[in-house]
């Protein structure tokens, strides 16, 4: 079996490993304060407010309908761009473990991604509140957040771990694509939907982000998302794993030494 193949399997079957060092993340950078990981969520509220406020008066868009679509944008968001961002960094800061201890590497895009997951799990909070005080419609098509977020992780883990292995060996990559981000977010549609703009949203779409947002915001407001939206994170998926485990399956044993 390939070594990548085998390194996968591996951190799967420890996986309640990376589990817990998501948790102890997450812990860790909470310490000492009231609130914990909540603050997480508190700050995502005020930001919500803040820019629901501000957005929905120069967009002329309903405050009760733009609200909910900026929370759920907001909270998805957040988790990519964690994601993307830090995966850069994924193996150069876990240096000394992957000197000093004989662990899989792709435990650490996991233990990353988990981690982002875990701060979702508290930002839902703030969407659940938004949706219940602006009465955000359910329907049978609010379960395909499901699906949605279980499409959206596994693209995320491949882009972590490509991203970590690129950003090992190139440490330019982590600065570029931190200058990148901020264009990503505006082409996104984490402050409106597609349908506010006054003119097309090709270019919206043409962003692969957009897509992964728009697979879990839809369901969480009760709408089914478009079909090519589907087609676009399924191709993503396939097309980005078969990338990774060859590069993975080639370099894997030189991340030790990149690091």
């Amino acid at each position: 079996m390939p070594p990548g193949y085998s390194d996968i399997i591996a951190s799967l079957r420890q996986s309640r490993l990376a589990f817990h060092f998501a948790l102890s993340d997450t812990r860790a950078r909470y310490r000492r304060s009231v609130l914990g990981p909540f603050w997480l969520a508190l700050g995502t509220a005020v930001g919500v407010v803040g820019m629901g406020l501000l957005w929905s008066e120069l967009l002329k868009v309903d405050r009760a309908t733009f609200i909910p679509s900026l929370t759920a944008g907001l909270i998805v968001w957040q988790m990519l761009a964690a994601c993307i961002t830090e995966g850069t960094a994924v193996f150069t800061r876990q240096a000394n473990v992957i000197r000093n201890l004989q662990l899989p590497y792709f435990l650490h895009p996991m233990q990353l991604v988990l981690r982002n997951l875990v701060n979702l799990a508290h930002n839902l909070l703030v969407f659940v509140v938004v949706a219940i005080v602006l009465a955000v419609p359910a329907s049978w098509s609010t379960l395909l957040v499901i699906p949605g977020l279980v499409l959206t992780v596994l693209n995320l883990l491949w882009m972590a771990l490509m991203l970590g292995m690129l950003g090992a060996r190139f440490r330019d990559v982590e600065y570029a694509l931190g200058a990148v981000m901020p264009l990503l977010f505006v082409i996104s549609p984490v402050l409106f939907r597609p349908d506010y703009l006054p003119f097309g949203s090709t270019i919206i779409w043409m962003n692969p982000l957009s897509h992964l947002i728009d697979v879990i915001r839809s369901p969480l407001l009760g709408v089914s998302p478009p079909l090519f939206v589907y087609y676009t994170v399924g191709g993503m998926l396939l097309v980005g794993w078969a990338l990774t485990l060859a590069l993975f399956n080639s370099r894997r044993n030189r991340i030790a030494f990149w690091v």
